[in-house]
């Protein structure tokens, strides 16, 4: 099975991408948007998620991996909320602000730039491996 790719956005006074690799694994919980709900229904154990800061400098500042499929969110207990697991595989070397993002050719089409209040998203396998580039980020 193929590879998907996302994104999904934190506030990091919430929960940064530090705070992941301090824990080496969170539940992907809190999400109370329908279509962002859905996508993490549609991810699979190995798929990569670039973590988005949506608060101070707007950037991408890491990839993460899903660790375990959508489960029932443990912060509530109505059944329409399921959440994901992720766990951290990299740092971005060079955190990618949104307004790089917004003034690439290459990534007019991506959900940050036209769904910008969408928390969690897909990216096209071209679209992450462009924005690792723009980070310069290689993943092992």
């Amino acid at each position: 099975m193929a590879l998907s790719y996302w994104l999904m956005k934190t506030e990091p006074g919430a929960y940064s991408f530090d705070d992941l690799l301090r824990e080496q694994s969170t539940e992907w919980d809190g999400v109370r948007n329908y279509q962002a709900r859905n996508n993490m229904r549609e991810m699979s154990r190995g798929d990569l998620v670039l973590i988005y800061h949506s608060i101070g400098p707007k950037e991408i500042v890491g990839v993460a991996r899903v660790s375990n499929e959508a489960h029932q969110d443990s912060t509530t207990d109505d059944t329409r909320w399921e959440c994901v697991d992720i766990e951290p595989v990299t740092a971005f070397k060079e955190p990618v602000n949104l307004a790089t993002i917004k003034d690439d050719d290459q990534l007019t089409e991506i959900a940050l730039v036209r769904h910008s209040r969408l928390s969690v998203a897909p990216l096209r396998p071209a679209e992450f491996k462009h924005l690792l580039s723009l980070g310069k980020t290689k993943l092992k």
